[in-house]
C-alpha cells in the first residue's frame, strides 16, 4: 500500500477515536446521568493534566526502548480497554477514574502518531513540511466523521459512543503494528531530569516576550475546552422548548457543532497570508477577537430564528482555534533556537492543552454551575456564554498593549 495512504489511514483513526466522544461526553453526561456542571468541567481537565507528564513519558519510552509504532499500539490498546470499561459506568465516582486513566493513555498517541508519520515521511526522503499537512487534515476529516457518525445513529445520548470510540481505537491499535519500524535509540546518553522531560525549554521564561507569549498561550488554552464540554449540552437545552424542539440545531446538535471542525479545515490555508502580511502579534488577536465572537453568538443565537448566529459561531472558530494553536506553534518554532526546539513545542503544548485546558476546564464548569440553574433549559445559559466572551475580550486587549513583537515580513517568505 502506498505510504501516504497508509498516514492517512493513521491520522483518519486516530483522530475518529477522539471525535466520537469529546463533543458528545458533556451533553451524556449532563443530561442523562445527572453529573454536574463542575464534574463535567473536571472530566474534560483530567485531558490538561495529563497532558502535563503523559506525552513526555511515553515520548522518552519510544525513544529509548518501544518502537513508536508499536508504543502507538499499545498505547492505543490500554485507552480503548478504559473507554470501554467507561461505559459501563453511571456514576461520576466510578466514570471518572476510567475516563482519566484513557486520556492518560490517549493524549500521549497525538504526539507518537505524528512522529511515526514525520520518520516515515523521511526515511522515504520526502518533504515533511510539504507532504504531512495534506495527511494531517484527514484527521480532522476523522474527527467530523465521527461526529456525524455518533449523531446520525443517535449515540450522543447514550454510552454507544464510548463502543464506537472503542472499536476505532483497536482497529488503529493492531494496525499500528503494521505501520514503518522506528528506530529507538539505546546509546541516548544519561541525562538531567530536566533535560529528559524537556523542561529545558522554560529558561525562556528569561525573554520577557516569550514569557509574556506563554503566559498569553495559557490563558487562550483555557478556552479550547469550554464549548467541547458545553456546546451540545447548550444545544440539547433547547428541546425543553416546543417552539425549538424539532429544529435541526436541536436534533443534529453534534453535526451543527462539526460546522467548526469543518472551519478549522479551511481556516488554516489562510495562516501563511495572514502571518506574512500581518504578523504573529495581530494574528494572534484576530484569534482572541474570534473567540469573543464564539462565545458571543452562542450566547444570542438559538436553533430557530438565531440559528444563523450559531453557525456563524461555528464558521469564526476556525479562526480562533487555528490562527491561535497552527500560528503560534509556527511563531515558537522561529522564536527559539535549534537545540531547545522541539522542548520549546513541548512548553507550548504543556501551557495551552496543559494547564490552559485545565484551568479553563473547571473555570468553565464554575460559571455553568453558578449561572445555569438547570442546564437542560435554556435559562442561564446565555449568561455564561457572555462571560466566557467577556474573559476572551479582557485577555485581548490586554494582549495589545502587553505583548511587544516587531513584525518582520522577510522572516515569513517560506509561509508563501
Amino acid at each position: 500500500m502506498n505510504l501516504k495512504l497508509r498516514l492517512i489511514i493513521l491520522s483518519f483513526l486516530q483522530f475518529f477515536v477522539w471525535g466520537a466522544w469529546l463533543i458528545s461526553l458533556g451533553s451524556y453526561t449532563g443530561a442523562q446521568l445527572g453529573f454536574s456542571s463542575v464534574e463535567i468541567g473536571s472530566l474534560y481537565a483530567a485531558m490538561g493534566i495529563v497532558s502535563l507528564f503523559m506525552p513526555a513519558l511515553l515520548g522518552i519510552i519510544a525513544d529509548r526502548w518501544i518502537p513508536a509504532q508499536k508504543m502507538l499500539g499499545i498505547a492505543h490498546f490500554i485507552s480503548s480497554c478504559l473507554i470501554l470499561a467507561a461505559s459501563q459506568q453511571t456514576e461520576y465516582a466510578s466514570l471518572y477514574p476510567y475516563m482519566f486513566i484513557c486520556m492518560a493513555f490517549y493524549m500521549p498517541t497525538i504526539g507518537l502518531s505524528n512522529s511515526v508519520a514525520y520518520i516515515a515521511l523521511t526515511k522515504k526522503g520526502l518533504d515533511t513540511v510539504k507532504t504531512f499537512p495534506s495527511i494531517r487534515i484527514w484527521g480532522t476529516i476523522g474527527f467530523i466523521v465521527a461526529m456525524w457518525t455518533v449523531d446520525l445513529l443517535g449515540l450522543k445520548n447514550n454510552s454507544y459512543q464510548f463502543y464506537l470510540s472503542a472499536i476505532a481505537g483497536f482497529t488503529l491499535a493492531a494496525y499500528s503494528f503494521t505501520l514503518p519500524h522506528c528506530s529507538v535509540s539505546k546509546n541516548i546518553k544519561s541525562s538531567s531530569f530536566i533535560e529528559t522531560f524537556g523542561l529545558k525549554a522554560f529558561t525562556l521564561f528569561k525573554q520577557k516576550k516569550m514569557a509574556v507569549f506563554f503566559i498569553f498561550a495559557m490563558l487562550l488554552g483555557a478556552m479550547l475546552q469550554i464549548t467541547n464540554g458545553f456546546g451540545d449540552w447548550f444545544l440539547s437545552s433547547f428541546k425543553s422548548v416546543p417552539e425549538y424542539a424539532n429544529t435541526f440545531g436541536v436534533k443534529h446538535s453534534v453535526i451543527l457543532i462539526s460546522l467548526s471542525q469543518i472551519s478549522e479545515t479551511f481556516c488554516i490555508l489562510l495562516i501563511p497570508f495572514f502571518l506574512k502580511r500581518y504578523g504573529i502579534k495581530k494574528v494572534m488577536l484576530i484569534s482572541m477577537l474570534a473567540w469573543v465572537l464564539r462565545f458571543g453568538l452562542f450566547g444570542f443565537g438559538n436553533p430557530g430564528t438565531g440559528v444563523w448566529m450559531l453557525i456563524l459561531s461555528m464558521l469564526v472558530y476556525g479562526v480562533a482555534f487555528d490562527f491561535f494553536n497552527v500560528s503560534g506553534s509556527l511563531f515558537v518554532d522561529k522564536e527559539t533556537a535549534a537545540n531547545t526546539r522541539s522542548s520549546a513545542q513541548g512548553l507550548f503544548m504543556i501551557m495551552t492543552n496543559g494547564l490552559g485546558a485545565l484551568i479553563g476546564s473547571y473555570a468553565a464548569g464554575f460559571v455553568v454551575h453558578h449561572q445555569v440553574p438547570n442546564p437542560s433549559i435554556p435559562d442561564g445559559w446565555n449568561t455564561a456564554w457572555f462571560i466566557f466572551a467577556a474573559y476572551a475580550l479582557v485577555v485581548a486587549i490586554l494582549f495589545a498593549f502587553v505583548f511587544r513583537y516587531k513584525h518582520n515580513q522577510v522572516e515569513f517568505e517560506s509561509f508563501k
